[in-house]
């Protein structure tokens, strides 16, 4: 399977939802995510997921802001921790607990206390403040290699400036998932999302 870097962001799933839910966005060809963990019943939706297409994909939470939150996020099979800011015990614990760490940065310090403090790659959030033009700037100090997704404000529409800019990949909410939606409409979006990504990362090969 092609793997995309692409976070989908499934805020407000219920338990009752997370399994199917996963499957489809699995099978249009996104392979990794999150749980936000002001979602109902988090955890269990974390635990429905894992249990369901956890080969196939990466699990886990989003809008985690404590180390006791990221050991439920493992107790729970989950493999990820995205979290809206840079909190260098959240960032230790997570990988500490072997699990992918990406915590929220806006700025150059909180990008380079987010990488010392051993996180996997960062989430520019929010990117609709930053803009492309602020990734590309902050792009010039940071480490070769390091991994940076596009979080808010990124979608179908600007992948291809993103990308330009220097983006590895996005996390992708609303554009996927809002509460209630069917399996129907979100294999929709999802394949729309997919489509987007596909062209804008093929034109800047």
């Amino acid at each position: 399977m092609t793997q995309r870097n692409i976070i989908a962001i499934l805020r407000g799933i219920t338990p009752a939802e997370a399994g199917a839910a996963a499957e489809t966005l699995v099978a249009a060809g996104i392979t990794t995510i999150e749980v936000p963990l002001n979602s109902p019943d988090p955890f269990v939706s974390i635990r429905e997921m894992a249990d369901r297409v956890g080969q196939l994909a990466v699990i886990g939470a989003g809008t985690v802001l404590t180390p006791e939150d990221v050991a439920r996020v493992a107790e729970a099979g989950g493999t990820l921790v995205v979290s809206p800011d840079t909190n260098p015990d959240v960032i230790r614990a997570t990988r500490a607990a072997g699990m992918e760490s990406w915590p929220g940065v806006f700025t150059p310090t909180e990008a380079f206390t987010a990488l010392r403090s051993g996180a996997t790659g960062l989430k520019l959030f929010p990117g609709s403040m930053a803009g492309p033009s602020g990734l590309k700037a902050m792009r010039a100090v940071l480490p070769v290699g390091t991994q940076v997704y596009a979080v808010g404000g990124a979608g179908p529409e600007n992948f291809g400036e993103w990308f330009a800019a220097g983006a590895d990949g996005f996390g992708i909410g609303t554009a996927l998932y809002t509460p209630g939606m069917y399996l129907a409409q979100i294999a929709e979006r999802a394949a729309k999302v997919v489509a987007a990504y596909d062209a804008a990362k093929g034109a800047t090969r």
